[in-house]
């Protein structure tokens, strides 16, 4: 009887459990000095030094990086329909409109053609998502923005560490944001951190997150409840001086599933790009529904399907994008899953899942 491989694995050790300990211990358990340090310590491992605030959760994170930054009603946000609809509902939130466009074939994220296609006269920002933990192509990008004067923010949460030319993501726009969800990279049991381009977008992300209020009492604006507690960023503080031997050991496994993998199509990274494999994302041609129920019915083996109904498909989204047509969206719908690469993994583990996909693939499952 073989073990299941899951597909996602949170990563909680010991060190974790004595850090919430701590600070159940100490009494501080609402934002305080576990969060502040957190900050910085986080905001010196991936972002150069950039302010870094932390919040609830990764959508938070969108929400009051895309208000800080001055997103309302009115306004377009150019976004990817191929991603988790957390991306286009920050923006909706605002008041604002997400506009949808194409991705790349090769690495998922936005089509920066596609993109410049989608700007109006509404538009005022551009959010591409680093998905999987490949950056997206950030250069062509601000170019674009540049070009047409507007703003671009980074939906970094599944990115952790992944760079282009030796620059990190979450450094290239006026804010990027990083999750903390369980089964990310790293995990603060719940989380996001938004990391900003200037003081002036954090301390506005610092308002908003705190019910408008730096002093207590002293409410400036019209904020949110979206604190991360010391409790969530003493469990972060102990990942962060894991987060860079797990990158590597999924870098690691990926590779060794390139080498290995036949009559599937694996991922590919473009020039320059450091791709930390949030997710190991393949293509399988025909019938991927098939592929993932066969791998786990006869080899025991997890994997995921991310993300089968495009955004601007979703009963709650699809009123902003009526009779729009994304192909190279629905093509990637139809056939990606997502393989284990998680840090627990064993060599036996990436043989058996070697061994499976090659046979469904070679049998045409």
């Amino acid at each position: 009887m073989t073990e299941f491989i899951p597909a996602a694995k949170p990563l909680i050790g010991d060190e974790e459990r004595d850090a919430v300990d701590r600070v159940l211990r100490s009494g501080m358990v609402a934002q305080g000095p576990e969060v502040a340090a957190f900050e910085q310590e986080f905001s010196a491992h991936f972002v150069d030094g950039r302010p870094v605030v932390a919040v609830n959760s990764g959508t938070s994170g969108l929400h009051l990086g895309l208000l800080a930054a001055g997103i309302g009603a009115g306004d377009e946000v150019i976004v990817p329909s191929f991603t988790f609809a957390a991306t286009a509902n920050s923006v909706a939130l605002t008041g604002a409109t997400p506009v949808f466009a194409d991705i790349d074939p090769v690495t998922f994220t936005l089509d920066p053609a596609a993109v410049a296609a989608a700007v109006t006269e509404r538009t005022k920002g551009i959010m591409p998502v680093h998905l999987y933990g490949h950056p997206a192509r950030m250069h062509e990008l601000a170019a674009i923005a540049d070009e047409r004067g507007l703003s671009l923010f980074e939906d970094a949460a599944q990115a952790h560490g992944a760079a282009i030319d030796g620059r990190p993501v979450g450094t290239f726009g006026t804010f990027g944001m990083f999750s903390l969800y369980p089964t990310k990279n790293m995990t603060s049991g719940e989380g996001g951190m938004i990391s900003a381009a200037d003081e002036v977008i954090a301390r506005n992300a610092r308002l908003l997150r705190n019910q408008g209020m730096e002093r207590q009492y002293e409410n400036e604006v019209i904020g949110f409840n979206a604190r991360m507690t010391d409790i969530h960023a003493a469990i972060g503080r102990v990942q962060l001086t894991k987060v860079d031997a797990w990158t590597e050991a999924r870098r690691r496994n990926a590779a060794f599933l390139d080498a290995h993998l036949s009559g599937v199509i694996t991922p590919s990274v473009d020039d320059g790009a450091r791709h930390v494999y949030h997710q190991y994302t393949i293509r399988v041609r025909e019938d991927r529904d098939g592929f993932v129920r066969a791998l786990k019915d006869e080899y025991d083996i997890g994997s995921g399907v991310y993300y089968p109904i495009p955004n601007h498909r979703l009963p709650s989204l699809s009123r902003f994008a009526p009779g729009l047509e994304l192909p190279v969206t629905e093509v990637a719908a139809r056939e990606v899953v997502s393989l284990p690469v998680h840090p627990s993994l064993s060599d036996g583990d990436l043989e058996r899942i070697i061994a499976a996909v090659n046979a469904l693939a070679g049998a045409g499952a």
